[in-house]
């Protein structure tokens, strides 16, 4: 097969060259709200190619391969007194696989177990190309039965952060802790 960035031979669908010279996780922090934050490893600009992935039959291969590069050794290095959860949000699979169960799968380590379908929405409305008013009028309405659980948000991507933290909302009412959330890239810079 080609690797999809340089279109050379490859085992992978992204090269291993391509991996360490454009892959190599750049982690940035953002408050969504007073003492909230999400951390993404990449700008959307960086990797819009391979997040677009998600829409095709080979998007899991990526997913896998930055899921490999970012969240695995995110978790590798994380510590905590207690085990923590990770919740992809909104686990559905309407491209054959669920981009937010393979991060959250990545995430498995000695101190963070992933679970999933845990969070679910209830109204299933696309929000790619729209803005934060159309986001604020039409709530994913997510539900839980999650109980007294310390919490990672996973997500692909944030944009105005809306939907963490409606997401995070739903958790806090199950008397959950949502201690931040993760994403694979950022498209706010």
């Amino acid at each position: 097969m080609k690797c999809l960035s340089c279109e050379q031979l490859s085992f992978k669908i992204i090269c291993k060259k391509c991996q360490n010279n454009l892959l190599t996780p750049s982690f940035h922090k953002r408050e969504l709200e007073r003492d909230f934050y999400n951390y993404s490893f990449y700008s959307f600009s960086e990797i819009e190619e391979f997040i677009t992935s998600k829409y095709y039959f080979h998007g899991d291969k990526v997913f896998n391969i930055l899921a490999s590069l970012s969240y695995k050794k995110f978790a590798q290095n994380f510590n905590f007194d207690e085990i923590v959860y990770s919740i992809g949000i909104d686990e559905h699979s309407r491209h054959e696989f669920s981009q937010t169960a393979i991060l959250s799968r990545h995430l498995k380590s000695k101190n963070i177990k992933p679970i999933h379908n845990q969070l679910k929405a209830t109204n299933i409305v696309k929000y790619a190309g729209h803005d934060l008013e159309f986001r604020k009028n039409n709530k994913r309405k997510f539900i839980t039965n999650i109980t007294n659980s310390k919490i990672i948000l996973v997500d692909d991507l944030i944009t105005t952060g809306t939907t963490i933290l409606e997401a995070k909302k739903a958790l806090e009412k199950k008397n959950n802790e949502v201690l931040f959330s993760l994403t694979l890239a950022n498209a706010k810079f």
